[in-house]
């Protein structure tokens, strides 16, 4: 089931996606269930939101793919290297990336991002995937220069709008399955690789994470990108494809 949260007629809502309508959900399906309220939408119709907005956290994992740890030049984890990202990173598909002032050096990151959908705390890497609500695509997106000058990630990873989402949540994604993430500046192809390139995989994150902290419903996790980051700049669009959960895109430009 894909799930989209959307802007129709000045208000804010959920659908589940049927072809190329929206079956309209009396309420946030996380908390509230699938009561539809009888109202069919047409996807055309409707500006598409950011599918969660986390009322917590976004935990995102460093590194986590040995291709890319080679490219920056570090040595691959021997536990998940976690961050933070705040709520106020988080844009919807299609909305700009603003390239914060003082940074020369934005760079993309194609990600898959699993939306928790229960408290998880202390849970075993074997029922990890149970807490799961649903996956979408993520862009990590970094200021380079800010993190090789602050020793750590806060300004660097979380900037305003560095955690664009969407399009929509799928709940029926196999996260062990042969999904690939493309991802592409301009049209080009910049980055490319499964899902299964992953180090640690979603559920040994998901409990080495809930061991530290609480994961509270609507908390998303990136899982870490594959080779092949780079620069954007105003005026470039990335776009960010994983098999099975669409194509998040998002244009850039200046403050």
């Amino acid at each position: 089931m894909r799930i989209a949260r959307f802007s129709h007629n000045d208000a804010i809502r959920f659908g589940i996606v049927d072809e190329g309508e929206l079956v309209v959900l009396a309420g946030d399906p996380m908390f509230a269930g699938y009561e539809t309220t009888g109202e069919r939408v047409p996807l055309a119709d409707v500006a598409l939101l950011a599918p969660v907005i986390p009322r917590s956290k976004i935990v995102a994992v460093g590194r986590n793919y040995r291709d890319h740890a080679a490219e920056m030049g570090n040595d691959v984890p021997t536990s998940p290297m976690l961050f933070f990202k705040p709520n106020t990173s988080v844009i919807g598909p299609g909305d700009a990336v603003v390239l914060p002032k003082g940074s020369d050096f934005i760079s993309f990151e194609g990600e898959l991002a699993a939306v928790i959908g229960r408290i998880a705390k202390n849970v075993s890497a074997e029922n990890a995937l149970d807490y799961v609500f649903g996956y979408t695509i993520a862009n990590d997106l970094t200021a380079r220069d800010w993190q090789k000058s602050d020793g750590q990630w806060a300004r660097a990873k979380g900037f305003d709008t560095s955690c664009p989402l969407g399009p929509a949540i799928e709940t029926d994604f196999d996260v062990n399955g042969p999904a690939v993430i493309t991802t592409r500046l301009n049209g080009e192809v910049r980055q490319q690789g499964p899902i299964s390139d992953m180090i640690f995989s979603l559920a040994d994150v998901i409990a080495f994470a809930s061991a530290a902290f609480t994961l509270l419903p609507g908390d998303v996790i990136l899982t870490g990108t594959p080779a092949g980051v780079g620069q954007i700049s105003a005026g470039d669009t990335v776009e960010v494809e994983i098999t099975g959960l669409g194509t998040l895109r998002n244009p850039a430009r200046d403050a």
